[in-house]
């Protein structure tokens, strides 16, 4: 059965942040993930997960201004000093929040760089990231993200995000899947995961068009979800939609999962 993860970024915004823990809890989730963890003390989070039996399953490595739109900067050439102090950190908040994955987001290609240049960037980024990483026992992700969303987004698809994985060659790097943003980019979602669910270790979900709970949209959720199932997907799903209404009015579709 799916084990699916609260996205606390996107779900029950009906309260503010550091209430929505128990929310999650709540309303049956046993994990959670979020974009950042930065705004807040580590052992604050750390309470609020074991004070609600809720296991962190994943959050971003630090992605520049978020707030004025920045998508990542691991390829972003001239900032790999400024990546590298964001891994330190990430670490040292997965480490007080028991969390094993950290994301890392590879950002929008600065106008005027050539692709050849961010892509050296980005697997510099990478490899440092996942050695870094390893030695704390700790493994590192990365996504494909749609350009409907982001234009300009650096990486764009499956093929393309396993070939920096296998560049890179680190053992402790895999795929985060995002069922939404692929099926924008790419489509053939079930074949796409059964064919490298060996190098997947996570999995994100929101229906098409407008990144809403399933069930709104064109996916056939109920079948991609027992379909990771049989082809023996083990790992979180993390619940990263935008509720169309409140997010409890919106959660009958995940009743049988919770």
């Amino acid at each position: 059965m799916p084990r699916l993860a609260a996205n606390l970024s996107m779900l029950f915004n009906e309260v503010e942040f550091l209430e929505r823990f128990e929310a999650a809890s709540a309303a049956g989730f046993t994990g959670v993930e979020y974009l950042f963890p930065y705004d807040y003390p580590a052992a604050e989070l750390a309470r609020r997960l074991q004070r609600f039996g809720l296991t962190q399953v994943v959050h971003n490595v630090p992605c520049g201004d978020w707030a004025a739109g920045e998508r990542g900067i691991a390829c972003l050439p001239g900032r790999i000093q400024e990546f590298r102090e964001g891994v330190d950190r990430a670490i040292d908040y997965a480490g007080a929040l028991g969390c094993r994955r950290l994301n890392c987001l590879a950002g929008i290609v600065t106008p005027g760089v050539e692709y050849e240049r961010a892509h050296a960037a980005f697997v510099e980024n990478l490899a440092f990231a996942a050695e870094r990483l390893k030695g704390a026992g700790i493994e590192l992700l990365t996504e494909a993200v749609n350009t409907r969303d982001v234009p300009g987004f650096f990486l764009t698809g499956t093929e393309q995000a396993l070939a920096v994985v296998e560049e890179v060659g680190a053992d402790n790097l895999a795929l985060q899947y995002d069922i939404y943003h692929m099926q924008i980019m790419e489509g053939d979602l079930a074949q796409t995961l059964e064919r490298n669910l060996p190098r997947i270790a996570h999995v994100q979900l929101a229906d098409n068009p407008g990144r809403h709970e399933p069930g709104s949209g064109e996916i056939n959720y109920p079948f991609l979800l027992g379909h990771l199932d049989r082809i023996g997907y083990t790992g979180w799903i993390g619940c990263e939609y935008k509720p169309a209404t409140t997010t409890l009015e919106g959660l009958s579709w995940a009743a049988p999962y919770l």
